[in-house]
């Protein structure tokens, strides 16, 4: 089988892997938003940057190739990704202690895991509206961050194609196919792929709020006796 380094480390793939899926594969954490195993390449966040021989790239669409010395986590390269991190944050609404996903929001571990202190940028604070219709799950924009997963989801593996993107700039935005763009007039289903793939807690089941006690949570810390909070 073939290999590449990733800082110093042996990483084995297969033709036609990307530097993500055998990474992830091999249980090496490469930051990412937008990449999902069961989806194919997207390269919309662009948290995975890596350095291969000097030169930027995205790990999610780039292919692995034999003896390939990829740079992951670097002081530079998370530099790059807290900044991205803190766009993210300041362009939309995210008040993690009144989140459900709070716990399970790879957005929110990746701040943590990047040691994120403050946002750095001026807070935009929109005003972006809650989409309630549907009788099973409900859309909050605030909170979308444009990864294109519920996107690419919904056409790869649904074949529904009940979301898009919209706008441009500042203005880019999640759009919903339906006469009226509201969820509940679409043709999502709360068993879609699109409906349960979001990172962050822009798409969510209703009456499930918070029924993973804190500690249990995926990206929660392990407990260590009494010294935790």
């Amino acid at each position: 089988m073939s290999h590449f380094l990733l800082d110093g480390t042996e990483v084995p793939f297969t033709e036609g892997d990307t530097l993500m899926d055998a990474a992830q594969r091999a249980g090496h954490a490469i930051a990412h938003l937008c990449w999902d195993a069961r989806l194919g390449s997207g390269g919309a966040c662009r948290l995975c940057t890596v350095r291969i021989g000097g030169q930027l790239a995205a790990a999610c669409t780039t292919r692995a190739r034999d003896g390939q010395v990829v740079e992951n986590r670097t002081p530079a390269l998370d530099a790059l990704r807290l900044r991205l991190t803190q766009m993210l944050f300041v362009e939309g609404n995210h008040f993690c202690p009144g989140c459900e996903k709070s716990g399970d929001c790879l957005l929110q571990a990746t701040a943590y895991d990047l040691g994120m202190v403050d946002m750095h940028y001026d807070m935009q604070a929109p005003s972006r509206p809650v989409d309630a219709s549907h009788p099973d799950l409900w859309l909050d924009l605030n909170r979308c961050i444009l990864c294109e997963l519920c996107v690419r989801a919904s056409h790869e593996a649904d074949g529904k194609d009940v979301f898009a993107i919209g706008g441009h700039g500042t203005g880019t935005h999640l759009l919903v196919n339906a006469p009226t763009g509201l969820l509940g007039d679409s043709a999502l289903s709360a068993g879609d792929l699109a409906a349960r793939i979001c990172p962050v807690g822009a798409l969510l089941p209703k009456r499930r709020g918070f029924v993973v006690p804190i500690g249990q949570r995926r990206f929660d810390p392990p407990e260590s006796g009494d010294d935790h909070p």
